[in-house]
């Protein structure tokens, strides 16, 4: 099957999309597919090295400058994509890109999958500081964006939710994505604690994300006083880059914890499970995942997890072998005191997390893709022989 993965965000910028769509590409080629990016323009790219990658001139997003905007492209990416003899689009954004591959599905007519990664009410002070959009308008942009789509990807049941409350009619199926086992069970010859300056037994605990405003990584900082208070030597070490970094930073040093805590900056995602393995915990106080990814990258690397309650965070953390979750603050700071003290009361329970692992693989992920481009397919050439007989009969 060729494939064209329509996309406003790729490597070598970093974020959860760029990866799910760096493992949907991966594993889709695995099973002898032909996958070819069709994307915006980027300072930091080496397009001489991108085989397979179409990459159309871009802006820097407003108020959100490491995102681009494709500023022109339509007529080129549909006379590429005819000439790679495209079988089915699947766009992941709903901004420029995601316009220009619905454009190219529709005049080479062939069908489109949608993947809404986003949970964009979250998003909206990136915008006049929220004074310009409401969450009105992300329904009625949604709503635009997935009429005429021939099936929805919803990477949990919170999106799947959303898109019911907005009305969205398309075939939607809860897809979550999966990471590649092999990358975060494997050693790691780098001793990440070493070069932190951190001991072998300290307790350390993990963050790793945008250091974006709606990750809530203040609160995160604002827990350590409490934390450190049962437990003087934890550590808290935050991976990742970002505008809100200037803030955390003046944050820590506010609140004078300057020696509780390390900033990595931007960490290049071939070496985040060195990460992952090194620290006791992983922690977020996050309500804004689509999905949580970093969550089960942490699962993965056999890191346990205390995360936000949510729909999808309660059943993919079912027993205290895997992590928590909570739904206040006073919760997350007596889980995390409790697990720091704790850790060995929690051993392993390989059979669940066998199967845990199944359902988070990067494989069972791309086989419930391919599942639902054959649906898709059937019932767009369905409806196609339909329609013609309609015609040719009146």
């Amino acid at each position: 099957m060729n494939i064209g993965l329509f996309t406003d965000t790729y490597f070598p910028q970093v974020s959860g999309v760029a990866t799910s769509i760096k493992t949907l590409k991966d594993e889709l080629e695995r099973r002898g597919n032909h996958v070819y990016i069709f994307t915006t323009t980027d300072p930091n790219a080496d397009e001489e090295q991108e085989a397979g990658i179409y990459r159309f001139s871009s802006i820097p997003f407003i108020s959100f400058t490491e995102r681009r905007i494709a500023v022109r492209g339509l007529f080129q990416a549909t006379q590429i994509a005819k000439k790679l003899d495209l079988d089915l689009v699947h766009t992941q954004t709903e901004f420029s890109m995601g316009m220009i591959g619905k454009f190219v599905a529709r005049n080479l007519n062939i069908p489109c999958v949608h993947t809404y990664h986003t949970m964009y009410e979250d998003y909206l002070h990136y915008v006049a500081n929220g004074h310009l959009l409401k969450p009105i308008h992300v329904k009625e942009g949604t709503l635009a964006f997935c009429r005429h789509l021939d099936g929805i990807v919803a990477p949990s049941k919170r999106v799947l939710d959303k898109l019911t409350d907005y009305g969205v009619k398309s075939p939607i199926r809860i897809i979550p994505t999966g990471v590649d086992l092999n990358h975060y069970e494997a050693k790691s010859s780098v001793d990440i604690r070493k070069q932190l300056g951190l001991t072998p037994t300290q307790p350390v605990l993990l963050s790793l994300s945008r250091l974006a405003y709606e990750k809530d990584i203040d609160t995160l900082i604002g827990q350590m006083p409490s934390i450190l208070e049962a437990i003087p030597t934890a550590h808290l070490v935050i991976v990742g880059d970002g505008p809100a970094a200037q803030d955390l930073h003046d944050q820590v040093a506010r609140l004078g914890l300057q020696q509780h805590v390390t900033f990595t900056g931007e960490i290049n995602n071939q070496k985040v499970n060195a990460y992952y393995k090194m620290a006791d915990l992983f922690v977020s106080t996050s309500n804004s995942e689509s999905q949580g990814l970093t969550y089960i990258e942490a699962m993965a690397a056999d890191t346990k997890v205390v995360v936000a309650a949510s729909p999808y965070t309660d059943d993919l953390i079912t027993d205290p072998s895997l992590g928590m979750t909570f739904t206040t603050l006073a919760e997350f700071s007596q889980e995390v005191i409790n697990y720091l003290q704790h850790l060995a009361d929690y051993p392993d329970q390989p059979e669940l997390r066998r199967r845990k692992l199944h359902d988070i693989s990067a494989d069972y992920f791309v086989e419930q893709v391919l599942v639902f481009y054959q649906d898709v397919i059937t019932r767009y050439v369905g409806t196609d022989d339909k329609e013609s007989n309609y015609h040719a009969q009146n």
